[in-house]
């Protein structure tokens, strides 16, 4: 008798069940009561449009509550150390890992930061050089340009056996950076043409400087010193009338009768203007600064950072600063060339790291590249190196936009290791806007359907193909392709560029062409942004636009940033004859109890501070006697509370008709901010949304020529239409644009294109095209010709 198999699949260990990670009830900014479940270890693109809360659900829930959770796996006294996290408001959050965050977040603008020390490279090269190089100069800290060569020696008591013991001691520390310039590579001088006329004397007003007028005490200070004739022009000083002038050290003196502290021209300067951050200066102590200081190459090392003693040890002729100058796919072969079994396992991890830099595609940047003039894109490619060939699984990895940045030939390269990261056993959590990128998702979760309030609800999930059928915004806009131009503009004239060779440039020569929609275009590396802002300088004429970050604290809004809260406090403090700072949070109108911050603040050391809400002002961040000043029906904190929309309605006609707010509203309105509020911290917008802020805030600079660096960035496929619209209608309006763009419907939509390349650093730096998109798509010469043609089906 046969016997039956059991043919039931064996029972599913416990262990395999967590495969989702479960959100439940997510209301972090402007989520409403978001629930949802992601597959683990599968690749999930997080869309919708700029402002939906797609950053609020990943990178404010998940990954936030991720950190949270390891970073209390530590101890208290080490948490002390660390940022502290509030947890997210949500009910439940079940089946996290560990997250690696890779965001766009600029890398420190600090001088002294460069790709090198960003990524460990150069800590690996100093050792390298300190083991390697001839002659032997010391120690790695002997070739870093942050370490400074001192030495010093005294007497130390000493306990020993009840007893004490003097004993002296001596220390002393080779460091590798450049006395002269401080391992910043650059000196600033001060160009003393822009601080006196040396025709003049003293008392015919010789001092140029901002706030020294004859009269005034500052100017006094040196006209009536003594230490040199007043009357005598300055260029027929002694050296020592010079000397004192403008370099002598502080010393007390009586000067009209009076005690006060003399010091040199040059010190007094530096003290009282150059010490204060640019960003906060008055516009004309800040143009004065700009004409008086110079930049200029350290001329003790050349601007490599070191002493010559790091300079002189090299290994195979080339010395550490070569070696951080050179094309990092360049250094990589040279690494690869060292056969020293005595550093195997230091050459085999530097090679990996230079290896990784060129496979993620930033083989042109040098290892002594500035870490703050990394584009957004670059910088969270940077950070992403140190996890390529990480041996760790089942780790969460969430990206920001990874395609920020990247040239449609190189999120191909970006998507293969997306996938990579993937079919190790990894969790992706992409947030995403480029279709291209959205196609390689295995799961799909589209936020919205709008921005801000109007947004924060799952409008869909599933598979891409249900995307696409889903209705949702995204998926009704997923295939749009932009058509070519049947006719382009005809330009009015044209900005000659010549001999540009800033960077990797090779003496280009090129016309743009004025009163179109320009488009610079190539892959990432090749010379564009050299090229345009190195051979545009912002002046007269010329308002430029970059990727800087925007500078605002939990206390600034649309409204202050914009200027626009200035016409609004005047306009309310006109109807009730009071002064316009009582309509200020941050000056005489605050509530005292929260100093106008609306929220009161408990710090609780190593745990997480605690937020309420201000029990006097209950949030709106004003006295409650400012409160009962109207305009127009409404007060103050009611104003802050609106939408742009409703703003443009309220400040444009009646009792609060407004014309100075309401061209700035008009402004906001038209870069598709119109349902932001005027009082919403800038602190809780998205990337798309601040560039935007910006766009509209230069949208009332003087200028005649428009110079806007990949505005596409962090906007959603329908915004993109929109942003067309408006660059239209500043051409049209008679100003010439120019952008720095990767997007093809920006090209396609373009009057003329310049494509540089053909590759990236020394491998770029020519034009490769100009044209119109239409001669671009037919020529198919160039990698961006090849795309465009495939993007609009020709």
């Amino acid at each position: 008798m046969a016997t039956r198999k059991n043919t039931q699949p064996p029972a599913r260990h416990a262990a395999d069940s967590h495969d989702l990670i479960r959100v439940h009830g997510a209301r972090v900014n402007n989520l409403k009561d978001v629930s949802i479940e992601i597959p683990k270890r599968r690749l999930t693109v997080f869309t919708g449009v700029s402002g939906s809360g797609k950053s609020s659900l990943v990178f404010d829930t998940i990954a936030a509550e991720s950190q949270r959770l390891i970073n209390e796996t530590y101890s208290a006294f080490v948490q002390g150390f660390m940022p502290t996290l509030a947890r997210p408001e949500v009910d439940v959050l079940d089946g996290l890992t560990t997250a690696i965050i890779v965001d766009q977040q600029r890398m420190g603008g600090d001088p002294r930061s460069t790709v090198g020390t960003a990524t460990d490279a150069n800590a690996m090269l100093r050792i390298l050089f300190s083991r390697l190089g001839k002659p032997y100069i010391g120690s790695p800290k002997a070739f870093s340009f942050n370490v400074a060569s001192i030495s010093g020696a005294g007497a130390v008591t000493v306990e020993r056996g009840g007893q004490t013991v003097k004993e002296r001691r001596s220390f002393s520390i080779t460091g590798g950076m450049c006395p002269r310039c401080e391992g910043r590579g650059s000196v600033t001088d001060l160009d003393l043409t822009q601080l006196y006329d040396d025709s003049k004397s003293l008392n015919d007003g010789a001092l140029t400087v901002p706030g020294y007028k004859p009269g005034g005490w500052s100017y006094r200070l040196y006209s009536e010193s003594g230490l040199y004739d007043a009357d005598k022009p300055i260029r027929k000083y002694t050296k020592r009338e010079l000397y004192d002038f403008l370099h002598r050290e502080p010393v007390r003196m009586k000067i009209a009768g009076i005690n006060m502290t003399y010091e040199g021209l040059i010190p007094r300067i530096q003290k009282s203007m150059l010490a204060k951050d640019r960003e906060s200066m008055q516009p004309h102590i800040r143009e004065f600064v700009d004409r008086a200081v110079t930049f200029t190459t350290c001329p003790d090392c050349d601007g490599t950072r070191l002493t010559e003693a790091a300079r002189s040890s090299k290994i195979r002729e080339v010395s550490i600063a070569d070696a951080c100058a050179m094309q990092i796919s360049d250094l990589a072969a040279w690494v690869d060339s060292l056969d020293e079994p005595s550093v195997a396992p230091l050459l085999a991890t530097l090679h990996h790291t230079l290896e990784s830099f060129v496979e993620i595609g930033l083989g042109y940047l040098s290892l002594d590249r500035p870490a703050g003039t990394l584009s957004g894109g670059e910088a969270q490619r940077v950070k992403m190196i140190r996890h390529l060939g990480s041996s760790l699984t089942d780790t969460t990895y969430v990206f920001d936009e990874p395609t920020t940045g990247l040239h449609p030939h190189d999120i191909q390269r970006m998507n293969g290791l997306l996938m990579r990261l993937r079919d190790k056993g990894n969790t992706v959590l992409v947030v995403e806007h480029k279709p291209e990128t959205i196609a390689i998702a295995d799961h799909v979760v589209d936020l919205g359907p709008g921005a801000g309030t109007a947004g924060g609800t799952v409008c869909f999930e599933g598979t891409v193909d249900g995307l696409r059928k889903g209705g949702t915004i995204t998926g009704r806009h997923f295939d749009d392709r932009a058509a070519l131009k049947a006719t382009v503009r005809k330009p009015t004239g044209a900005l000659p560029i010549r001999g540009a060779a800033k960077h990797n440039l090779r003496d280009v020569d090129v016309d743009i062409p004025l009163g179109v929609l320009t488009v610079i275009t190539g892959v990432a590396g090749s010379g564009k942004s050299s090229l345009i802002h190195g051979s545009i300088p912002a002046g007269e004429g010329v308002v430029s636009i970059d990727q800087g970050a925007i500078r605002g604290s939990r206390r600034s809004n649309p409204a202050t940033y914009t200027g626009l809260l200035d016409p609004i406090r005047k306009a309310f403090a006109k109807v009730h004859g009071v002064k316009p700072a009582l309509f200020s949070a941050n000056s005489e109108g605050a509530c005292p109890t929260c100093n106008g911050a609306g929220v009161v603040y408990t710090d609780l050391a190593m745990m997480a501070g605690v937020a309420t809400t201000c029990e006097d002002c209950e949030g709106k961040r004003f006295q409650a006697s400012v409160l009962d000043y109207h305009l127009g029906g409404r007060d103050i904190s009611e104003v802050l509370a609106m939408p742009v929309t409703e703003a443009l309605e309220f400040f444009g006609s009646g009792e609060a008709a407004t014309p100075a707010a309401h061209r700035i509203l008009d402004r906001l309105a038209d870069v598709g901010l119109g349902y932001v509020s005027l009082g919403q911290p800038l602190t809780t917008l998205s990337g798309g949304e601040r560039q935007r802020l910006k766009l509209a805030t230069h949208m009332s600079d003087k200028g005649g020529v428009y110079v806007l660096d990949e505005p596409t960035t962090g906007l959603h496929l329908a915004d993109v239409e929109q942003l067309l619209g408006l660059l239209d209608r500043l051409v049209d309006s008679g100003k010439s644009v120019i952008v720095i763009e990767h997007h093809q419907a920006v090209m396609a939509h373009a009057d003329w294109i310049v494509n540089l390349g053909p590759g990236a650093g020394h491998d770029g730096g020519r034009i490769v095209f100009e044209g119109t998109p239409a001669d671009l798509v037919a020529d198919r010469s160039t990698l961006t010709g090849e795309h465009l043609a495939a993007y609009v089906g020709a």
